[in-house]
């Protein structure tokens, strides 16, 4: 399996797209209005002071970026409760941390003590990023199931017809539909030579009945259109997927991988 880890070898960054399995085999006014500062964490109140320094260290680090032969374009920066450090998030990459000196990044899990529970402060930070991702979708651009009777929940599910673990999940979307759970498709082949099959679902005139077939193993008649794959592929780059399928929930939170539909439903009960 491969996943892109900063901690691991920053270097690789540089010189390869990772695929994983069930897993995978503009203008400066524009960036000025990019890395304005959100709200941190703490609430307090951002201010001309910091934007600046914000915009200071996105060129700092852009520059250790290219200098180490780093390839990625840093998109947006935001502050942190995290005393010195800053929440980067990267073209064609999962975010990371940024020291406030430039010289260091980190992505992993950074977790809060001091209260009655851990705080996971890192899966907040992404999930604020992924919520905004994933309410940019188009539902014309995904395969949509509808909850049975009343919407309780809806999840977003990156998924590949080639993947064992989509198919079982494949099965139960009754039984998810039928608790309240609406599910959204997205495209993500786990490797070039599922892109054409994903393409020919997406460009059918019946999404679902041509998924239904290639889970099935039944051939697909080749299809060409304008379509979303490439840029939903993309956007599970963004968001750090590296197997299918991936599951996340409207406020952009990773569920898990494959899980039944109580275990689903019990998931999605749970406060944020």
């Amino acid at each position: 399996m491969h996943f892109l880890k900063f901690a691991a070898s920053i270097f690789m960054i540089a010189s390869t797209i990772f695929l994983s399995a069930c897993s995978k085999n503009d203008s400066n006014n524009k960036d000025d209005q990019a890395i304005t500062a959100t709200t941190p964490v703490s609430g307090e109140a951002s201010t001309l002071t910091e934007n600046n320094a914000l915009q200071r260290l996105k060129q700092t680090l852009q520059a250790n970026f290219e200098q180490s032969g780093i390839k990625a374009k840093i998109q947006t920066i935001r502050t942190t409760e995290i005393p010195n450090m800053y929440w980067v998030t990267l073209e064609g990459f999962p975010s990371v941390l940024a020291s406030s000196d430039a010289k260091y990044i980190f992505q992993g899990d950074v977790i809060r003590l001091g209260d009655k529970k851990v705080q996971q402060i890192t899966e907040g930070l992404k999930a604020l990023d992924n919520k905004t991702k994933l309410a940019a979708l188009k539902l014309e651009d995904l395969i949509v199931y509808p909850a049975q009777g009343k919407t309780k929940h809806i999840v977003y599910v990156f998924t590949d017809s080639s993947c064992p673990y989509c198919h079982k999940l494949h099965e139960h979307l009754n039984d998810m539909t039928s608790k309240g759970i609406e599910v959204r498709y997205i495209a993500w082949p786990r490797g070039e030579q599922f892109f054409a099959t994903m393409q020919n679902i997406w460009c059918s005139a019946d999404r679902k009945a041509a998924f239904d077939a290639s889970v099935k193993g039944q051939p697909l008649q080749a299809t060409q259109c304008t379509n979303p794959v490439m840029a939903q592929y993309q956007l599970g780059l963004d968001m750090g997927v590296n197997g299918t399928p991936a599951i996340y929930n409207q406020d952009g939170q990773y569920l898990g991988g494959y899980m039944t539909p109580d275990d689903l439903l019990e998931r999605l009960k749970q406060p944020n």
